[in-house]
């Protein structure tokens, strides 16, 4: 059973990932109303700013898929939100651990909010390197990606121990 602390903990944790995916749906705003699709604007010699419409994963991952990766994005993304807030809720004290969390579940929120209003996700930032181009991401890409490397360290810097607050 969750107690009042625990309750707002995880509030307060899908408060944070809210925020992400609003700031993601911001961004992804902003872009659209100043630039067309396929369009691209250079800020500086590593970055530039472009509209790309993306039906596939991560990479463009079955973009040219006929369709159906369209509910199979939206079934995964569906899944990993549930997961993502069993395990905030279960470990609502390890910060760094709820943070990568957060983050990731921000970012799926975002994505997944893309995939079922637009049919696509909206990336736009575009970064490269003599003359090889990274895929486009966005902020929710972002969140999702730093979410994960703070797993990764937060797996690293502690031994494995009992949920916080856990009986």
């Amino acid at each position: 059973m969750a107690t009042p602390a625990r309750s707002r903990a995880l509030a307060a944790w899908v408060a944070g990932a809210i925020v992400v995916a609003l700031l993601d749906q911001f961004t992804k705003t902003l872009v659209e109303s100043a630039l067309q699709p396929g369009e691209s604007r250079t800020y500086t010699g590593f970055f530039n700013l472009v509209l790309a419409y993306n039906r596939g994963a991560a990479f463009s991952m079955l973009a040219d898929a006929s369709g159906w990766q369209r509910p199979f994005f939206i079934a995964i993304a569906v899944v990993a939100i549930g997961v993502v807030v069993w395990l905030l809720a279960r470990h609502t004290g390890d910060r760094v651990f709820c943070l990568g969390l957060m983050l990731i579940l921000g970012g799926a929120m975002g994505n997944l909010w893309d995939r079922i209003v637009l049919g696509h996700v909206i990336d736009f930032l575009d970064f490269h390197a003599a003359g090889y181009h990274w895929p486009a991401f966005n902020v929710a890409d972002s969140g999702i990606t730093v979410g994960a490397i703070l797993l990764i360290y937060d797996g690293f810097r502690s031994p494995r121990r009992e949920p916080k607050g856990s009986p």
